[in-house]
């Protein structure tokens, strides 16, 4: 009688196996990554416009007071803090040195790092007249402000080159 030996069975996969199946992980981190960096923008978007939003209110605040909205310097701040032509600066308080306070905190930009880059701007344009202005990252948002059917730049720096600008005005 002949004795039947088993052998067993070999465990694991091949390096075609294993190749196929790194391939399709890294295609598909690839599309995630892009839709994470999409929606990251989007949202950073959606907080420059509630941020406008707040400070126009905070500047109608303002205008009650006073019956005027704060003048602007050249660097696009709001000079209505301190003595009331102190330029604020943006991530500190909005107020007055008579205790009116209009904002805890005048917002920057999400993408800013210091007061000095990626901020909003003010420029006033008469005692009852200003513009707000944001720099939108997704040029194809519905906001975007449009020059002859192409958008309008904002900043030219690498990180949000080919935005565009939102306005805001009383």
């Amino acid at each position: 009688m002949k004795k039947i030996v088993l052998t067993p069975l070999r465990k694991g996969f091949t390096l075609i196996e294993l190749l196929v199946v790194i391939s399709i992980i890294g295609v598909l981190a690839t599309l995630l990554l892009a839709n994470f960096n999409a929606t990251r923008m989007r949202a950073r978007d959606a907080q420059r416009k509630s941020d406008l939003r707040s400070i126009q209110t905070a500047l109608r605040l303002y205008y009650n007071d006073f019956g005027h909205y704060p003048e602007g310097d050249s660097d696009g701040k709001i000079e209505g803090c301190g003595s009331g032509t102190t330029a604020c600066t943006w991530g500190e308080a909005f107020e007055i040195t008579d205790g009116n306070t209009y904002m805890s905190i005048l917002p920057g930009d999400p993408m800013s790092t210091s007061s000095t880059d990626y901020n909003y701007n003010y420029v006033s344009a008469g005692a009852d007249v200003y513009t707000l202005r944001a720099c939108l990252e997704n040029p194809s948002d519905d906001k975007c402000a449009k020059s002859g059917g192409t958008t309008v730049a904002c900043w030219t720096d690498e990180v949000i080159d080919g935005g565009c600008t939102y306005t805001v005005s009383p």
